[in-house]
């Protein structure tokens, strides 16, 4: 029994670490989940340097349509379409890409483009790393297909550019259809606490039954 117990002992103590780690996360998510409500359901909080993630934001400046670009693809409706990016300037702050939200690619020219001085709610989405299977990114054509905000800045001509981008929120039904609500990342850890402490128990029940067979054979 003795060797069985060592060999069986690291996978358990393995299994349970795994299981309170879950756990832990499990109320860490929830916290988070709670304040991302708390906020959706909040006025929207003043910009700053650095932004705070999951937070509704507010910025002042003006956008600067000239230099806009188109990020990803995304089908909606039977319609090619994709993120509009656009540089909003700032006094006091260097400028921010927006997503002004999803476009139909065939439906640029009669977008809403505001001028002057706008007052413009969002949350942050911080840069991504190009993947392996990425598509080449046209900068000529301003179109990109990962977001590098440093990357896009620089070809748009504004070096300097914040290492993220202000996501527009506001209603459906109208171009660019920005964001509705602020993101809210999936709450799996409850599942995977069961399941790694499922495997505990049921390692102890393996054994369990081992010992008692061994014990048997012993007696008899």
């Amino acid at each position: 029994m003795l060797w069985p117990a060592l060999a069986g002992l690291p996978v358990l103590i393995i299994l349970l670490g795994l299981g309170t780690w879950q756990a832990q996360r499990l109320v860490w998510k929830t916290d988070l989940l709670a304040r991302i409500a708390a906020a959706a359901a909040a006025p929207p909080a003043p910009f700053s340097d650095p932004p705070a993630p999951y937070a509704k934001l507010e910025a002042i400046g003006r956008f600067d349509h000239a230099r806009e670009a188109l990020l990803g693809v995304e089908i909606r409706a039977n319609r090619m379409g994709a993120r509009l990016i656009v540089p909003f300037l700032r006094d006091g702050g260097p400028p921010i890409l927006v997503d002004r939200g999803w476009v139909p690619l065939d439906g640029l020219a009669g977008l809403p483009r505001p001028e002057g001085p706008q007052r413009i709610t969002g949350y942050i989405r911080f840069g991504e790393a190009a993947g392996r299977f990425a598509a080449q990114d046209d900068v000529a054509g301003r179109r990109f297909y990962h977001f590098d905000p440093g990357a896009i800045g620089a070809a748009l001509g504004l070096p300097g550019t914040a290492p993220y981008a202000l996501v527009l929120l506001g209603p459906a039904g109208s171009l660019p259809e920005p964001a509705q609500t602020l993101p809210r990342p999936r709450n799996n850890h409850l599942g995977y606490a069961i399941t790694w402490y499922g495997l505990a128990l049921s390692l102890i029940g393996v054994f369990a039954a081992f010992a008692w067979r061994q014990g048997k054979a012993t007696r008899a």
